[in-house]
């Protein structure tokens, strides 16, 4: 009625009215409309405090009602695919790792990392390791808060790495991550591919690329990175040297740690001390107002002197157990029960026994089991709503009792929602306590979340075809039920799993790209057939599809499929269901509506990469009136068409309306980042101008000759080469006065020197330069590093431009060995090296060394692409013309008409438009009409 109810109800409203971030509704009325008005409350709050989504009047308007309240989730990064889960559980993850307030006398270990990032350039990372439990996470997170308060302008990448197996250990995902939270940091909207393989080997250029624009340190910070599936493997690029702002510390278990990593720099977690142990104690005992007498203390102190009894969790799970007990049993029969444990996993297992005894029935115990099993067999954990569906007999009060017995106990966390294990040891106690039966009683355990999920899907999508519900299918069944399906090694049941378009189409939108291609690889699909069944259930789909609703779906689903596609390299087959999605849009919706727009953009980006630049412009443009028109001129929509319009214009070296683009695109981003009060969006600006301010005064510094490189090949694009030269000058100069002559910079410097003088054709000088950079780039870096790659192939192409076709031989074939070490030796990159090698032969007319060479390169392309992909075509055209011209008509026959099928089956695909004639093959060279033997026609690099 009005009234305030309590005296207990007052006191909360006066705590709540001090707090500034706390939200008091005065409602008066129902139960059940107050929880409502709680709930849009809170709703509110996630989408615009800590989603960031734009409140906006277009949300009100009406789409053609059918366009989302929200923007999308790949709207931050331009195409690129988010996951709002992923990243929440990294916030959780991190804060769950910095809770603890003591700190365990770390400031001597925070001085050695403070001393890892003021050393100078290149430092291998930093490994920081101790057994299970030492505290790693503990210190990693509390030295990131410091570094967050005392240095804002370095830049932290953290991961932390959760239990193996689940959806944070999974490498491409980490990588993917970490490479949109630089863009991000950077304002950069550029194409990301999504194919792990090509995601993995391009980081390191990404991380070289990014920190170049960044304005102070960059740290990367992985903790428990050797749980990383095949972390060796995967993490290649720790190995290479770092850019020269970028330092990286990573967590290991000394146990688990790889062999090769064991050589660098490490920071040992040392034993607790006596005084750090008793701390911890004391601060759990004092908590729950439990005092123990000093001969408990020395009992204590004793049994906590060995590498297992003396880490930091143990010494916490032992202070919780006696502590838990203190009040209500004898402290010193808990004492002698913890003493007979000699490790954390034992006495994990006293604290679960201590749980059960605490329990009623035998009914609850059982439950107990039950939860923790299930929770342990799970992909990435299980929710209290779906514990309590698993298990109707279970009720809220006695699910709330257990699970604040085993969250206190550090048993159970909550990650995103979902219960999981805090600490690895715990679940292993689990596996030892209730499963020693075995692989039996697990697949017991995955059947029964098999079925669940299963049944939950069929439900959802009932659901979604009787009420054209929009909530198809939920990340939980997209994110478990494959997963477990993999785990029991049911292939059969996996592949129909994956032929549901809802749980594929959920996977790839969320940008779990590697996981998807990782199951098609289990049942044993190649990417060709992947394409091909999906386009069949599409259309077996389409059949059913009846009503504006329905058709709106299945326009999503093309959409998904082409956008896949065109992230596997298959553009041929990305086309049509890209071009379908846009004609049933254009059908059941408008065509002007904000969706028809998105399937032009996407469209465009298949023929931006097949080089149809006219096809993509048109599209781009026709998407940005679209956007312009439904959103108005300022909105971030109309600045991700901006940037795809600009990168084009950049591609056909139209430097001037692409910079016109940028600009455009740049003040809406910004306009829209103030709206939101985007904080890091003005960090940034203030950082440049902090920049500019340096450099005007013209300090020397290693930052300000970065900053004037860049100034340099900003001028070059612009093709205002006279000032290009000055400023390219200028950093090199400034990097051999603060760096030395022979340091990795100054080879940066001398290469983009040297393609200054190469666009002058000023050709004596480039190649002196580019002969520099590579005497320095081959003693400083590795072997297959991307830099000396790079210096490598410009320097082989300007000796052949000058017609020194011997001295280019050698370079060439250095190209093909550095892609052999970094790409392995069946790698398509591998053939477009052999292919230029064998295209110079050609030219020195050795065809007896270029046939070799041709030959292998159509072999790899092969394997890697399949029979029918253009690259195949190129290749077996190239054969032709040497088989010709040896004289060999019938082979070079045969070969010719091959490759003329690979083109017809390519219009075929694309609608009887022919593919573009620019190969992605390297220096390739061509058939004339009638196969005449003076065919070679020189491409331009790649």
């Amino acid at each position: 009625d009005g009234r305030v109810s309590s005296v207990s109800v007052q006191q909360l409203i006066e705590q709540i009215s001090c707090v500034n971030k706390a939200k008091m509704i005065d409602h008066v009325g129902g139960v059940e409309d107050g929880a409502y008005e709680i709930y849009n409350c809170v709703e509110k709050i996630i989408k615009q405090d800590i989603l960031g989504c734009e409140m906006t009047d277009l949300e009100g308007k009406d789409l053609g009602n059918k366009e989302d309240s929200t923007a999308p989730e790949e709207e931050v990064f331009g195409d690129v695919l988010w996951d709002a889960h992923d990243e929440r559980e990294q916030m959780e993850a991190f804060q769950q790792a910095s809770n603890s307030t003591c700190e365990l006398g770390f400031e001597k270990y925070f001085e050695r990392l403070n001393d890892l990032v003021a050393a100078p350039a290149p430092i291998p990372p930093l490994l920081v390791s101790g057994g299970p439990g030492s505290g790693k996470s503990l210190l990693l997170s509390k030295w990131i808060q410091l570094q967050q308060k005392h240095s804002p302008n370095t830049l932290i990448l953290y991961h932390f790495v959760g239990r193996p197996m689940s959806t944070s250990s999974e490498s491409a995902l980490i990588i993917k991550r970490l490479t949109l939270k630089l863009m991000q940091h950077s304002w950069l909207v550029s194409p990301l591919t999504f194919d792990p393989a090509k995601l993995l080997e391009e980081f390191p250029r990404w991380l070289e690329k990014l920190s170049a624009r960044h304005q102070g340190s960059i740290i990367i910070i992985i903790d428990s990175i050797d749980q990383i599936q095949q972390a060796e493997k995967h993490m290649k690029w720790l190995i290479d040297p770092l850019p020269v702002n970028v330092r990286v510390i990573v967590s290991v278990n000394v146990e688990t740690c790889p062999q090769a990593w064991r050589l660098w720099p490490t920071l040992h977690l040392d034993p607790l001390n006596s005084k750090d142990v008793k701390s911890l104690i004391s601060a759990e005992c004092n908590s729950a107002n439990v005092k123990l007498t000093k001969e408990q203390e020395k009992k204590l102190e004793r049994h906590c002197r060995s590498a297992t009894t003396c880490n930091a969790l143990y010494v916490t799970l032992l202070g919780k157990t006696i502590a838990c007990v203190g009040n209500t049993g004898n402290i010193d029969e808990i004492l002698q029960q913890c003493c007979q444990c000699q490790d954390t996993v034992s006495l994990y297992r006293l604290v679960l026994r201590s749980i059960q005894e605490s329990l009623q029935s035998d009914k609850e115990k059982g439950l107990l089991r039950e939860i923790l099993c299930v929770i342990g067999v799970s992909h990435n954990g299980v929710s209290e709503s779906e514990l309590m569906e698993l298990y109707p007999e279970l009720t809220s009060a006695v699910l709330a009792s257990l699970l604040h017995s085993l969250h206190k106990m550090c048993l159970l966390t909550y990650g995103c929602g979902l219960l999981k294990f805090q600490h690895l040891q715990a679940w292993e106690m689990v596996k030892l306590e209730y499963m020693e039966a075995g692989e039996n009683v697990i697949s017991a355990y995955r059947q029964k979340l098999v079925e669940y999920f299963t049944v939950q899907l069929r439900v959802l999508i009932f659901i979604c075809l009787t009420f054209n519900s929009q909530d198809r299918v939920t990340w939980r069944s997209a994110d478990e039920l494959p997963w477990l399906f993999q785990q029991q090694g049911d292939k059969q049941k996996l592949h129909k799993c994956l032929l549901n378009l809802f749980v594929s189409q959920n996977l790839y939108k969320r940008g779990h790209f590697a996981e998807l291609l990782s199951y098609w690889q289990l049942v044993g699909k190649d990417k060709s057939s992947m394409a091909a069944e999906y386009f069949d259930s599409l259309k077996e789909y389409e059949k059913s599809s009846e009503g504006e609703e329905s058709m709106i779906c299945l326009a999503d689903l093309y959409e998904t499929l082409g956008r896949f596609l065109k992230d596997l390299g298959l553009l041929s087959q990305a086309v049509a269901p890209l071009q379908r999605s846009l004609e049933i849009r254009e059908t059941a919706l408008d065509p002007d509506h904000p969706r028809v727009a998105q399937s032009l953009h996407q469209l465009a980006g298949v023929y931006v990469q097949w080089k149809k630049f006219g096809n993509a412009e048109q599209l781009y443009k026709q998407a940005l009136e679209i956007s312009e028109n439904a959103y108005g001129a300022e909105h971030p929509r109309v600045a991700r068409e901006l940037d795809a319009l600009a990168t084009l214009y950049q591609k056909q070296n139209k430097y001037e309306q692409a910079e016109q683009l940028r600009k455009k695109s740049f003040k809406i981003r910004q306009k829209a980042a103030r709206q939101k009060g985007s904080l890091c969006g003005f960090a940034l600006l203030r950082q440049r101008a902090l920049q500019l301010e340096e450099l005007t005064l013209g300090k020397d510094t290693p930052d300000n000759a970065r900053t004037l490189n860049e100034l340099g090949v900003l001028y070059y694009l612009q093709n205002n080469l006279e000032t290009a030269e000055l400023f390219l000058k200028r950093s090199l100069e400034m990097r051999e006065r603060v760096l030395g002559s022979d340091h990795p910079d100054c080879a940066q410097s001398l290469n983009n020197l040297a393609a200054l003088y190469n666009e002058k054709k000023h050709y004596d000088k480039a190649e002196e330069l580019y002969e520099k950079a590579l005497d320095i780039r081959r003693r400083a870096l590795a072997p297959d590093h991307p830099s000396l790659a790079y210096t490598v192939k410009h320097l082989a192409v300007l000796y052949k431009k000058m017609g020194k076709l011997d001295k280019a031989v050698p370079l060439y074939e250095l190209a093909v060995e550095i892609r052999q070490k970094s790409f392995g030796p069946k790698h398509p990159s591998v053939a477009t090296a052999l292919v230029n090698l064998a295209v110079l032969y050609c030219q020195m007319k050795k065809q007896i060394e270029a046939l070799p060479l041709y030959e292998h390169a159509l072999k790899i392309y092969e394997d890697s692409f399949g029979q029918m992909h253009p690259r195949v075509g190129e290749t077996l055209k190239n054969l032709a013309v040497l088989s010709y011209e040896r004289g060999d008509f019938e082979k070079a026959a045969e070969l010719y008409k091959r490759a003329m099928e690979i083109k017809e089956a390519e219009t075929l695909l694309i609608g009887g438009k022919a593919t573009s004639r620019h190969s992605s093959s390297g220096d390739t060279f061509s058939l004339k009409s009638a196969l005449s033997p003076n065919a070679l026609l020189e491409h331009g690099q790649r």
